[in-house]
Parts: structure tokens; C-alpha cells; sequence
């Protein structure tokens, strides 16, 4: 009876522990455990396989895990939390193994990640910190001195209701979340308050991804219809300004559309736009 319990035993952790490698691109499910190829030096026979992901290896592993969205570390395992399709991307600088593991799911609440660049509404000014709706859980706080040239003299000109593009420099679940309008230089790289025409609208998270991906061909498309400005925020939350408003409403139903649109039908779209 003791050997064919702890047959059923294995077979059960068995099965709950998948193969990485096999999964990439596929959709995972929350409680899943992952497994990696051997990234030790195989001790004696039967060393090599696949083995439960090891985040605290020491010196002895040949390449850095790095957990994404969609995962968390429990001990020396990777669990999945959230339902999607497993991604990974290699490290860089050509080292074996390790690299970014992620859960690319259809998330409707974003949620704060320090570095993201977000669009936000300013909603409040409390003394010298300005409160944010970034789409959390709970306003960002800016302060007046993260901007461009911003000193106490030199206050910058924000007003509730701008539109404020800036990324997250503190962004975890027992802080609340703080937003900048500068780089690490101290340059507005583009950051600061939106212009007060244009559309501001929002999609969803997966969206927002896929029209950031280096090889999306929805922008390219786009901007051969009509000249825009156009700005996106991993929040969600997408700012778009053309020369008319007609032209601005055209192109963000495009975008809107185009989530649920195959690469034929978004090339129909366009040609029938472009002879317009």
C-alpha cells in the first residue's frame, strides 16, 4: 500500500510540472509548475533532464531567470498565476540559458510595473504632489519637481484634467505608486503633459503589447493614412491627434479594430482608406 502511494504521488507532481520549452507559445494555467532543460553540469549518469526551475542556483547555473508577469517565485520554483500563452525571450550579450519568462494574457486591470510609460489623468493637487488615475487600483502621486526645469520658482503648469505621459519609479503592492516626467538624465524624453486636443481612448492590455512589438505592421499601415501624433501608455490608454477630427475618429476606430482583425482584412481596411 506504501509503494502505491507514493506512485500516485509522483505521478501527480508529474503531472502538474511541464516542460518550458514545450509550452512556449501555448496557453498555460494558473498552479502550473515549470520545468527547464539541465542548466548544471550533469553529476554522474542520470544527472541531465528536466528539472524544476531553479531561481537561487548559485554560480553553478549558466544563465539568469528572470520571472515576468503572469509568474511567481515560490522557493526555487516558477509558478504560473494567470491564464495565457508562456513567452521568453534570451538574454542578451549571447549567454546560454536563463532569459525572461512571461504569461502573455488578455488582462483588463493594469496593474503597476516600475518602467512602464503610462498615460494618466490628473485628478487632484494635495501642497506640492500631484494624484494621478493611471487605471490601478489607486492614484500615482507626481511630484511638481519631476518635471523638465522644474524648480520651486519654476513651477510647471499642470491643471487637473491634463493628460500627463510619464513612466513609474516606484510601483509595488505595499507602496503607492510614483510617476516621473524626467529620465535618469533629468530630460523629459518626450514626457510631460499632452497637448489639450486629440482623442484619448482605451484598449486592452494585449493590444497595447502587440502595437509596440518591433515588427507590427498596424503602425506602419496607420501612418500612411493620415499624418498623427500618437502616443501610448501600458496602461491601456491610447492618445491620438490628426489633422481633422474626422481623421482622428477613422484612425482610432482603426486601432480599436484591429485587435480582432487578421493581417487580410486589416490590408482591405486600409486600401479602401487609402482610395478614400
Amino acid at each position: 500500500m506504501a509503494e502505491a502511494g507514493g506512485i500516485t504521488t509522483e505521478s501527480v507532481a508529474g503531472d502538474r510540472a511541464r516542460a518550458a520549452r514545450t509550452m512556449l507559445d501555448q496557453v498555460v494555467l494558473p498552479g502550473e509548475e515549470l520545468l527547464l532543460p539541465e542548466q548544471e553540469d550533469a553529476e554522474g549518469p542520470g544527472g541531465a533532464g528536466e528539472r524544476p526551475l531553479r531561481l537561487n542556483a548559485g554560480t553553478r547555473s549558466r544563465g539568469r531567470v528572470v520571472c515576468g508577469p503572469g509568474l511567481r517565485r515560490s522557493g526555487d520554483r516558477l509558478l504560473v498565476t494567470k491564464c495565457g500563452r508562456l513567452r521568453h525571450k534570451e538574454p542578451g550579450g549571447g549567454s546560454s540559458g536563463g532569459g525572461v519568462y512571461w504569461v502573455d494574457s488578455q488582462q483588463k486591470r493594469y496593474v503597476p510595473v516600475k518602467g512602464d510609460h503610462v498615460i494618466g489623468i490628473v485628478t487632484a493637487k494635495s501642497g506640492d504632489i500631484f494624484k494621478v488615475d493611471v487605471g490601478g487600483s489607486e492614484p500615482a502621486s507626481l511630484s511638481y519637481l519631476a518635471f523638465e526645469g522644474a524648480t520651486k520658482r519654476n513651477r510647471p503648469n499642470v491643471q487637473v484634467g491634463d493628460l500627463i505621459y510619464g513612466q513609474f519609479v516606484v510601483a509595488n503592492k505595499d507602496m503607492e505608486p510614483e510617476m516621473v516626467c524626467i529620465d535618469s538624465c533629468g530630460r523629459a524624453s518626450g514626457m510631460g503633459v499632452i497637448g489639450q486636443d486629440g482623442l484619448l481612448f482605451k484598449v486592452t492590455l494585449g493590444l497595447i503589447r502587440k502595437l509596440l512589438a518591433p515588427d507590427c505592421e498596424i503602425l506602419q499601415e496607420v501612418g500612411k493614412l493620415y499624418p498623427l501624433e500618437i502616443v501610448f501608455g501600458m496602461n491601456g490608454r491610447i492618445w491620438v491627434k490628426a489633422k481633422t477630427i474626422q481623421q482622428t475618429l477613422i484612425l482610432a476606430n482603426i486601432l480599436e479594430a484591429c485587435e480582432h482583425m487578421t493581417a487580410d482584412q486589416r490590408k482591405q481596411i486600409f486600401s479602401r482608406l487609402a482610395e478614400s
